[in-house]
This record gives C-alpha cells, sequence and structure tokens, in this order.
C-alpha cells in the first residue's frame, strides 16, 4: 500500500462523507415529545388494578473499571415512560389520584438537582428546572425519596421490577441508586433473601387450572436444574407429585397464598404491562426505528463496497461504525458481531479481532442506534467478492427460508408461524444437501430462534404471541457448521445469517433493511463498484 500524509488522508475521509447517500426519512422529526412519553405513562396508569402503584427506578451507573465508568444508558422501560435519561431517579404512577398541598396528582418523579462542581466534571444535570418542562405532574429532589412518608402498605399491589445486583453505592452520594432501592426495599417488607423464582412458581400455583399443570411441573424441573433447592420446598414437592387432582391444587393454592401473604408486591405483572405497550410501536417510535435501520443498511452497503482480503474484522466493525456516527447514531444498539470463516458460527461471537479474513465469508450483525432505538440487521457477505459453490449453496437455503418466513408475517400470524416456515426450509435444504440424515437434525446447525420485536432494546419486550400492526420484529434464520460437525469437511466454518427488519402492517409486511442487498447476485455486483475508501490508507506506525 501507499503511504499518504495525513493532509490528504483528511481529504479521503472527506471524500467519504460526501459520497455517501443523504438519509432521510420522509422529512419527518426524528425524536419523541414529552407528550409520547406522558401518554405512556397514562397507558401504564390505564392497566394499573384500582389502589395500586408502580415504582420504577432508573438504570444503574456502570463500572469500566477503577474510577471509570462506562458512558450511561437509561433503563429502557424507564425511558420509554419518562424521557428522561440521566441517573439516580425513580418513578411512581398511581392507578387513584393522590393529594397534596398542590391538589391532585398522578406520577412523581424524584430526580438529581442541579450542582455545578460535579456538572464540571461530568457534564450538564437537567435537574427540578429541567425537568419541570417534561410534563410530569410531580417534580422532587431526589434526596426526598428518603424522607417522605411512603406508605406502601396501604396499596393492594406495588408494582416494580425484581432488583438485580450491579448497583454500586457511592460514598460521595447518600441518595444515589443504591440509596433509593434501600430505602424502597424497607418500606415494602422486602425479604432479604427474596427467591424470585420460588415466588414466581408460588404464583402460578395460585393461578393454576388443572389443564396448566403439566406446563408448570415442567417449568419447575427446568428451573431446578440450576436451583436443587426449588425441590425442597414441601409446597413445590406436593406440586410435583399432583397427579391432576383438583382438591390437592386447591389445597396447593391455599398454602401458596399464605406463604406470601406478607407481600403486596408484584415483580412480574408490571413487565406484562409494560411488554403489551412497547410491542406495539407509536408513529414516532417507527420514524426513529426507519432511521436506525436506514443507518444500519447503509453501513452494510459501504462494507460491501470497502471490504478487501487484507482488512481485518475490527476493520470491517470500523467501517460500519464510522458510517453510523456519520449519520448520527452516537452508538450502537448493541455489541457488534463480525465474524469471518469459523467465527461465524459463534452465535454472539462479539471479540472481532480475527486478522485473517481472505477466502472465507463474514458474517456481520450489527445495528445503529438512533436516539435510543436500535436496529438489527445481518448480511453475510464473501470477503473475495465472490462465493464459492459450497457457500453459495447455503447461503440460498438461509435466503429461501428468510423469504418464507417473511412471507407469513402478516398481521394475525403467529410468531411459531415465522419459525415454522423458516425451519421447514432449512430442515429440507439441509437433507438434500446430505448435511443431515434425519429431519429433526437441523437444529445441530440452526440453534436460535428466527424472530423477535425491536425497539428500544434490541431484543424489544413483547407477549410474543400474534402479530399485529405497528409492531417491528426480525425474521433472521441462519446455518453454522464449525468444524468438526457430522458431516463433509467441505462444509465446515461456513456460517450465514440473515437479518432484515420487517414492519407488520394491516396487508403484507414491509422489509425496512431492503436496501442492503440480501441476494447472493446482487451482493457480488454491489461488491464490484468502487468504495470512498480505497484511498483511505494511513501510514505504517513507527514505535521506537
Amino acid at each position: 500500500m501507499l503511504k499518504i500524509k495525513m493532509h490528504i488522508v483528511f481529504f479521503s475521509v472527506y471524500f467519504l462523507f460526501l459520497l455517501i447517500i443523504p438519509i432521510k426519512v420522509n422529512g419527518q422529526k426524528s425524536e419523541l415529545s414529552s407528550s409520547f412519553h406522558k401518554n405512556q405513562r397514562l397507558q401504564l396508569r390505564k392497566k394499573l388494578p384500582n389502589n395500586t402503584v408502580a415504582v420504577l427506578f432508573s438504570g444503574p451507573v456502570r463500572n469500566r473499571a477503577n474510577d471509570v465508568d462506562y458512558e450511561y444508558h437509561q433503563d429502557p422501560n424507564f425511558y420509554y415512560l419518562t424521557g428522561w435519561d440521566e441517573p439516580h431517579a425513580v418513578l411512581l404512577i398511581y392507578s387513584t389520584l393522590q393529594k397534596d398541598e398542590k391538589g391532585g396528582y398522578y406520577e412523581k418523579l424524584y430526580v438529581r438537582e442541579k450542582d455545578s462542581y460535579n456538572e464540571m466534571w461530568n457534564g450538564k444535570r437537567l435537574g427540578l428546572v429541567g425537568a419541570s418542562k417534561m410534563g410530569f405532574d410531580r417534580i422532587v429532589v431526589k434526596d426526598s425519596f428518603l424522607t417522605d412518608n411512603h406508605d406502601f402498605s396501604g396499596f393492594d399491589t406495588v408494582f416494580m421490577f425484581d432488583f438485580t445486583n450491579d448497583v454500586r453505592d457511592s460514598r460521595f452520594d447518600t441518595s444515589d441508586l443504591f440509596d433509593l432501592k434501600q430505602h424502597f426495599k424497607k418500606a415494602i417488607n422486602f425479604p432479604e433473601k427474596f427467591d424470585v423464582d420460588r415466588y414466581r412458581l408460588y404464583q402460578r400455583i395460585q393461578k393454576a387450572e388443572t389443564f396448566q399443570v403439566t406446563n408448570i411441573k415442567r417449568a419447575i424441573n427446568y428451573l431446578a436444574q440450576t436451583d436443587t433447592s426449588l425441590m425442597e420446598d414441601p409446597v413445590i414437592q406436593d406440586f410435583i407429585s399432583n397427579s391432576d387432582e383438583k382438591s390437592l391444587l386447591n389445597d396447593l393454592k391455599k398454602r401458596s397464598a399464605f406463604l406470601l401473604r406478607d407481600y403486596n408486591f408484584d415483580v412480574d405483572q408490571l413487565k406484562t404491562f409494560m411488554a403489551i405497550s412497547r410491542e406495539i410501536k407509536t408513529p414516532e417510535e417507527i420514524i426513529l426505528l426507519k432511521k436506525a435501520i436506514r443507518i444500519s443498511t447503509q453501513g452494510q452497503i459501504e462494507v460491501m463496497k470497502a471490504i478487501r482480503p487484507d482488512m481485518t474484522e475490527r476493520e470491517v466493525q470500523g467501517i460500519h461504525q464510522l458510517v453510523y456516527k456519520k449519520y448520527g447514531a452516537a452508538h450502537e444498539g448493541y455489541p457488534s458481531i463480525v465474524g469471518a470463516g469459523d467465527n461465524a458460527c459463534v452465535l454472539h461471537y462479539i471479540t472481532n479481532d480475527k486478522t485473517d479474513i481472505e477466502n472465507q465469508l463474514i458474517l456481520m450483525d450489527l445495528g445503529a442506534e438512533y436516539n435510543g432505538y436500535t436496529a438489527d440487521v445481518t448480511r453475510t457477505i464473501p470477503v473475495s467478492g465472490k462465493f464459492t459453490s459450497e457457500q453459495r449453496a447455503l447461503y440460498e437455503i438461509v435466503f429461501d427460508a428468510q423469504n418464507a418466513g417473511i412471507s407469513v408475517a402478516q398481521n394475525g400470524a403467529s410468531f411459531e408461524a415465522i419459525s415454522k416456515a423458516c425451519f421447514k426450509v432449512v430442515q429440507e435444504g439441509l437433507l438434500e444437501l446430505g448435511i443431515i440424515n434425519k429431519p429433526e437434525e437441523f437444529r445441530r446447525y440452526l440453534p436460535h430462534g428466527v424472530a423477535h420485536h425491536i425497539g428500544l432494546d434490541v431484543h424489544d419486550p413483547g407477549l410474543y404471541i400474534n402479530l399485529a400492526p405497528n409492531m417491528v420484529i426480525t425474521v433472521e434464520p441462519g446455518i453454522y457448521i464449525p468444524e468438526g460437525s457430522p458431516c463433509d469437511p467441505k462444509w465446515w466454518n461456513i456460517g450465514i445469517r440473515i437479518e432484515d427488519d420487517i414492519l407488520i402492517t394491516d396487508n403484507t409486511p414491509i422489509n425496512l433493511s431492503i436496501d442492503a442487498p440480501r441476494a447472493w447476485n446482487e451482493i457480488e455486483e454491489l461488491m464490484k463498484e468502487k468504495s470512498a475508501l480505497e484511498d483511505f490508507v494511513l501510514p505504517p506506525l513507527k514505535i521506537d
């Protein structure tokens, strides 16, 4: 490679910026308003039974190492309801009107106050003044959460998420997230050694109908594989031995209810309430998702044109991320998966450190995060620019499987229908190639699910039952044949996944990521095009 002086490098990058096609989404505003978040709080409140409260905490500050933290990322449910992107906050939503000296209110947000010294080091805070412009009924400084008289025992149910163990206690802040949660635990009489799996099983036993007993037993046996103490619990022991006799089941319901008698909190239903709301996207959310997806597909396009056999996985990842940042996506929605050859057979491979990718397929599963919403797009391409006969044979199976899955992603269809459609094509294709001998063996080479919601999370919450208009899901079949698999070695170290983001409508589904070529011949044609990065060559580093 030629050595180029740094001013020429600058103009090469600038040239790239000029060549990349501007991305527009119908010219619409790409951000969420305070009214959006307020409406989501209203929708949650409508789901709450009478005389209940939902309590949500902001996401924790996560430590990278020593005294350095990761860039803050808000808890998606908290952000969905508030639009608040700062740590150490609490949101309370009441089902019934509460009253104070100012009048009536249904919600209360506790936030950090402004602090000029801290802001000098860590950036501006919105504080009470900033929060007051966001449409909340009540805004209170977070320290007050520790002194306010919260009589949670007066509510029939306190809806919440289970506590996690990744919250640090700062000695510099006496009302940080750790302290806020500790205070809340005391206020709701939260057991020190709360066993959430046992709690959930008691809840399921209480609500069980006779026909559900078999499925609950199966769930218990699954959980017992990692927590053998469950089988020592008398109620669970009797439930497992229950032979579906109605009288025994009624007795077990009474016993489990007795064991839960001191709890008026619920760690399950809030998750369901949020899933119901978040699985259906509003027009504002769809605009943001379209932008994130379009940025991601442009990244795939630029890589297809720029990739060379002497590149590394990390360089390929870097091109994607350069495109993301050019279009205003500050982050990736999840750790990028860029795996060549054998690494493509590792489903959640994120090391991306292979330096020799020549003559291999490279699987690129990446998604830009734009204003909190993430895309999830995967393409698998030949680094050489041309598929081998084996690579192409497997690629066409995955391509046909994805088309089959997308075609059944219709309003009212089930997620299971997408899986069945994809699985059938993969199964038949592998049998035809002689890679498997029995139909059920296909799961060795396609071990994962093939569809999920996207949104604020790359695996967004949802009920995962039937599809409905304004859901945005992925369809992502794959085939992965690692070295040592029981088939002809010519198939080894080939990993392929094709993933697109699909908008469900009243009519046919819309592939939002269609801009990035999927068909093998379209990929090969695009890879022949000149890249703006061809002239971007850095000089070798000299280390004395």
